[in-house]
């Protein structure tokens, strides 16, 4: 299972002095030939904090750069549970 199961966290690096607050989305994703499942998070521009679709508008692309597939959106939330959830995630792999 630890073969099919790979965990990554998406982060886009946030502008120096940016005022606003960040949000986050997790996400499962998967990949074919064989069957992978991934559970990540991603780091959103604040426009993609709306709802779970504008969060799927962006993150769908970044992500099938990596060769994944966006299964869904399962939730939107900001810094203080991104501090929760990332333990969950594993390791931390930075993406633009």
């Amino acid at each position: 299972m630890k073969n099919t199961i790979i965990t990554a966290v998406f982060l886009v690096l946030a502008l120096a002095g940016q005022a606003s607050a960040q949000c986050y989305a997790d996400y499962k994703a998967k990949q074919d030939n064989p069957l992978r499942l991934q559970y990540g998070i991603i780091e959103l521009p604040q426009a993609a904090c709306a709802s779970p679709q504008a969060a799927r508008t962006y993150a769908e692309p970044v992500i099938a750069r990596s060769g994944w597939t966006l299964l869904q959106i399962e939730s939107i939330f900001d810094e203080t549970e991104f501090q929760r959830r990332s333990a969950n995630a594993g390791a931390i792999h930075l993406r633009q």
